[in-house]
């Protein structure tokens, strides 16, 4: 399928297009052109997440105490589990988001607008650490890319743009 505005090829269930945000689905047209998420948006979005994570952690900690897991170790690695089912089972869920993205108004989708799969979504958070490596510049990059991608985004091939209402 082309654009009807800019000629860019997409695939058969692309919903709008990433360059010029014109509607790629006939019926009824999306209101107004696309928008992707902004830094400070997403930065917010990220805190709120952070939260329910971290209260998540504190309560799962209770639950089951130290004793099933090495002290450091095995926390971080029980941490790291929680955050990336969280985060892959929900922006790969009908609803594309996070609790705190769903907060926010927005959602991740693939370059072509459409929902991420498990697999893609896993990606993107295990490529958060390379957002984090490069002393968190990847994540800055949202601030100042075209489409407001930070370097996870890329890597994944995904965008966060905001929802429809």
């Amino acid at each position: 399928m082309l654009c009807p505005e800019c000629g860019t090829t997409y695939g058969s269930h692309a919903v709008y297009c990433l360059r010029c945000g014109a509607n790629l689905q006939s019926g009824p047209p999306r209101p107004g052109r696309v928008e992707y998420a902004g830094f400070w948006r997403r930065l917010a979005a990220h805190i709120l997440d952070a939260l329910i994570l971290n209260a998540v952690n504190f309560v799962l900690t209770g639950v089951f105490g130290g004793s099933l897991t090495h002290p450091g170790t095995g926390e971080l690695f029980g941490g790291l589990l929680v955050g990336w089912l969280y985060y892959a089972l929900m922006e790969s869920s009908p609803r594309q988001a996070t609790l705190g993205k769903m907060a926010l108004g927005i959602i991740v989708t693939d370059l072509n607008g459409e929902r991420v799969s498990f697999g893609r979504a896993s990606g993107r958070f295990w490529a958060k650490l390379a957002s984090v490596l490069t002393l968190l510049i990847g994540y800055i990059m949202a601030g100042f890319t075209q489409k407001k991608q930070a370097l996870h985004d890329m890597i994944a091939g995904c965008v966060v743009v905001v929802k429809d209402h």
